[in-house]
């Protein structure tokens, strides 16, 4: 069973060496790893001519990181999809073989999902965040709880069957897409509970006010989309969560 991964990249010399290796270190070995590039100008395209495991690299400008994930979504050939930023890493070696074999074993699951740690660049070794999701359930999203983006791999199908990340969101457009696949289609998912990525802080959904405010008017766009209710009780819960998973790093 082939295991697709996309990386979107855009000038990330500094950071896309420890994310190619994270995917070449790999213990499963049928992976496809497509790069889409958005017109990168340092040295990125190069770092990635290193790397011969990389299956594809289309480099153009585009419209977002969204756009970027879509493009490599239409690309995709593997049976299994996967999301990994360009400075981001898979938590050990062997986490694509675990994932591939709970698909492997069950035809019925559609989404396996886990958890995602959080590191300073300056302090590898220090989790500073840790985001532990749980098992899904009927009012998952209602009562403030998501699956942690980065450790979702989904089966191509769902793509196929349900479409895209909608690309006009900044922040939230892989919430808009797991609301949609989980609540509305009601795909199956197992959830393991380990860390599957480790990720740098200082991303886009982690800067600060802006972020915050840019984040909660396009939640609450993504439930209308899906002719939802935005539940009121999530304006208290989302920043108590995150604080908890800054307190139980």
């Amino acid at each position: 069973m082939k295991v697709t991964i996309i990386t979107a990249t855009y000038n990330s010399s500094g950071t896309i060496k420890d994310t190619l290796e994270s995917v070449a270190n790999q213990t499963y070995k049928d992976i496809e790893h497509i790069i889409i590039d958005g017109l990168s100008s340092d040295e990125t395209l190069e770092i990635i001519k290193e790397y011969p495991h990389v299956a594809r690299v289309f480099s153009e400008k585009d419209k977002g990181i969204y756009d970027a994930m879509n493009k490599g979504i239409s690309l995709a050939t593997g049976d299994i999809i996967g999301i990994l930023n360009s400075d981001d890493i898979f938590a050990s070696d062997d986490i694509l073989e675990n994932i591939e074999s709970i698909f492997g074993k069950n035809d019925s699951i559609d989404a396996v999902y886990g958890n995602i740690s959080y590191f300073r660049t300056e302090e590898p070794d220090k989790i500073v965040r840790y985001w532990k999701s749980k098992p899904y359930y009927e009012t998952f999203f209602d009562d403030g709880n998501v699956p942690p983006h980065p450790s979702l791999f989904v089966r191509k199908k769902v793509y196929d069957e349900i479409g895209t990340y909608y690309p006009k969101f900044k922040i939230c457009s892989d919430y808009e897409f797991m609301l949609k696949m989980f609540k509305i289609y009601n795909y199956k998912s197992y959830f393991i509970d380990t860390t599957f990525v480790r990720m740098r802080m200082g991303g886009t959904s982690t800067q600060g006010l802006k972020s915050y405010l840019i984040t909660t008017k396009e939640l609450k766009e993504a439930w209308n989309k899906n002719n939802l209710q935005y539940p009121f009780k999530l304006y208290f819960i989302r920043p108590l969560k995150k604080i908890l998973q800054l307190i139980k790093k």
